[in-house]
This record gives structure tokens, sequence and C-alpha cells, in this order.
């Protein structure tokens, strides 16, 4: 009799306390759940496997990879109901998963292990990150890292986003408008509330693919240098630049931003790098960009912050992010980035929330992957496409459920005298 999915549905209820939202159809063909609801396809029993042996985010991650866990419908219909379900849920009411003593789950173990087979665990797909040297964020581990996300090929990348080659959060004027017209007015804001003029040297810490320089160079007459960890990207951006006839006023190193000795710079932009940094850095960082300046000089930090831990201590990386997108990311809330800048020297004079319009850029992302999928995966590989089909979406609604957040934050190092050079009407950029 073909029962796994109705055992599998009953086993997922009787752990967290309530229906299960979705519909689940197993390697039997079997299925049970609501008949309207997304679908969730265990396509091989090696998933309850990888389960047993990682019980939680990582197991699921592992299986998902491996394409042995899939969804037929809406992903983000189903990403919406789990999150809601399994990651939104009041600690304090007593629902759900229970430590490990709880008999439900050690009856919960068997069920798996009847189901999924007495086997040695399966090896974690190819693209899982499992080598990390050195300290935490040390030049050479941060190195390790940025490659293992950034060097997967630039092709992957032109299919993901597009021609203006912008890695972080657009800004929309409007829902329907296009992502390149986005990101265009996302380049052309930061250029704006950093005040660049003609003949102004900027540093673009995490240059990306040279979008921003190149905005920067063209559209301003600044001078500027991008640095990245990544080899791919630097070669990419120094292309684009010779063909723009912009290499008099841009140049582009592979380079650690700790490594940056030849300021003082009138202008920086950090757009989408700072999460790489780590708490154990960020002090180093700021007060590194902090001394690159001149006085008066505006640093334009853009970063995707996580909501406040009501035990700060009990913070920790997301484990399919560490594992198969930025490993050794790390995500701070807003008030912890902006005291650490403070901290710094730094004078905050705006905060800009822009969740919405990463959840907007996301999405658009995601269906640039859907609508080429075969061509993605010749680029990479159907691992790596499925990693990031994942990741994209349901990082979509993380920040339309507001459990992340992006923010642009503008800072001056205001000279002794106090003045900081801002028009007495900020927002109007000019």
């Amino acid at each position: 009799m073909a029962d796994a999915a109705l055992r599998l549905t009953a086993l997922a209820e009787e752990l967290l306390g309530e229906p299960l939202p979705v519909r689940i159809r197993a390697w039997d063909g079997s299925e049970a759940g609501p008949p309207d609801a997304p679908v969730l396809v265990v396509r091989h029993r090696r998933a309850l496997r990888r389960l047993l042996w990682k019980p939680g985010e990582l197991g699921l991650a592992r299986a998902w990879v491996a394409g042995e866990l899939d969804v037929e419908g809406d992903l983000y219909a189903l990403l919406d109901r789990l999150a809601g379900l399994i990651w939104e849920r009041d600690d304090e009411t007593g629902a759900g998963v229970h430590p490990v003593r709880d008999p439900r789950l050690r009856a919960a173990a068997r069920t798996l292990l009847k189901m999924g087979g007495v086997l040695p665990p399966p090896a974690p797909p190819a693209e899982e990150m499992r080598r990390r040297t050195g300290r935490l964020h040390t030049k050479h581990r941060d190195k390790e890292a940025i490659s293992h996300h950034y060097d997967v090929g630039n092709d992957f990348y032109e299919l993901v986003l597009g021609p203006s080659m912008v890695y972080s959060c657009a800004y929309w004027p409007s829902p329907d408008a296009t992502l390149a017209e986005a990101q265009r007015d996302k380049l052309d804001l930061v250029c704006r509330k950093l005040a660049l003029k003609e003949g102004d040297r900027l540093l673009d810490v995490g240059c990306g693919w040279g979008s921003m320089a190149i905005h920067a160079a063209r559209e301003y007459g600044a001078h500027v240098v991008g640095i990245t960890l990544s080899r791919e990207q630097a070669a990419y951006a120094r292309k684009r630049i010779a063909e723009e006839g912009l290499t008099d006023r841009i140049e582009i190193r592979v380079q650690d931003y700790r490594d940056v000795k030849d300021g003082p710079f009138d202008a920086i932009s950090s757009i989408g790098m700072a999460e790489h940094v780590g708490s154990v850095r960020y002090a180093q960082y700021a007060a590194i960009l902090h001394g690159l300046l001149r006085d008066g000089g505006r640093l334009l930090n853009h970063q995707i912050a996580r909501r406040p831990e009501r035990d700060e201590s009990a913070y920790h990386v997301d484990e399919f992010i560490d594992a198969y997108v930025f490993p050794d990311g790390e995500l701070a809330p807003l008030g912890r980035t902006l005291a650490a800048l403070e901290e710094a020297g730094f004078e905050a004079r705006d905060v800009e929330p822009i969740r919405e319009h990463y959840a907007l850029t996301l999405r658009q992302w995601v269906a640039n992957l859907e609508s080429d999928w075969a061509r993605a995966t010749r680029y990479t590989s159907p691992e790596r496409a499925r990693i990031w089909r994942l990741y994209m979406a349901a990082s979509a609604i993380s920040f339309e459920r507001n459990r992340i957040g992006v923010n642009q934050i503008l800072a001056v190092k205001t000279p002794v005298g106090g003045a900081s050079g801002m028009p007495l009407r900020a927002r109007t950029w000019n």
C-alpha cells in the first residue's frame, strides 16, 4: 500500500501541533494534505535519511539541492505558508518541536529510520562549502568565502541579474518598472546622496561587476577605485570599463578593504558588502572607512539588517545560507550598525529603509532564472541553480514578512568644527 505521503503528513502535524498547510507527494506516488495547496514533492526516500542524520534546515537544504525535494505549484506560496508555521512560531507558546529528550522526537526518528532505510548518511552535495581555514573573517578566509559565492560564472550572473549586472537591492519608482530602470535609479540615488561631482574621488567597496563605478564616472565625472575579492568580477568589470572608454577614470583592484592605503577619498560607497564583514570585524571596517575619507566626506552604507533577537547571544547564522550561499555572512540589527559607525567617528545623517524594494528585486531575479532554466543549469549546474532559486525566493518572502530589511545609511566624517556640508533638507539630495 502506497502511504508514504500520509505517514509523513501525520508525522509533521504531530511535531508541529497543527495541520500541515501544504500537500505532500511522496516517491511511491501517494499524496496527502489540502487538495488546493502547493505541493512539496519528496522524490526520493534519501531525503528522509538526510533529515535523520542532519535534522532541521541543513538536512532539508541538502535534499533540495540534490533534487530529492521539489515544489509543484507556487514556490512563494509554499514558502510563505511554511514561514508562518515553522520559522515564525512563538517559542514561548510551547508549540512546535521540543528538545531532543521529547519522546515525540524519538518516535519521529524511528519513523524516519523505517521509511528512509538503514543506510550510511548520504554525502552532502558538492556545492556545499565545507572547507573553512583560519579564524573567522581573516583575509584568507574571507577571500575563500567570496570566491565560493561570486566565482560561479559571469554568464550565470548575467542571466539572473540582467544587463545592469547589479547584485543588490534595486530602487523601484513603481512595481511595474523594469529591473534595469530600478537598478539605474538605485545607482543614481547613491551618487546623489554622496553629492558626487566632477573630479571627486570615490572608493567603491565591494564593487561587483563595476556598475556603480561606471555610473559614477560616466554620469558624475568621478574618479573611482573599485575593490573586490573576486577575480572573475574584476576581470568582467575591467572589460566593461574599457568598452565604456572609462579606463582613465576607473581602477578596479582585487583587494581587501583592509589593504587600501591611498586615501583620502571624497566619498565611499559600500553596497551589499558589509554583510560579509562579520561582527568580529565590523568596528575595524567602520574605522578603516572613516580613516579613508577626507573631512566632510560621505559614506553610503547599503546593508541588509535582521530583526533584533531578545537574546542577541542566541543569534546564529542560517545553516542553508552559510553552507551554500554566503559562507560566514552575518546580519546585524540596524541599531548595532549605526552604533558601530558612530563609534568609529561618523555622524549618521540619514537612514532610508527600502525593504519592500528588495522583495521586488528578488522576485525579478527569480523570474529571470526560471524563464531560462535550461541555460542557467548549463552555465553553472542544476544543483547551483536550485540553490539560487530557493535562496532568492525564500529571501523575498523574508523581506515581505519583515523578518529582514535593508537600509541605506548616509554618514559623514564631520570635522571637529561641526560643518557637515549637508543641506538643510537632506532628502532633496541636491
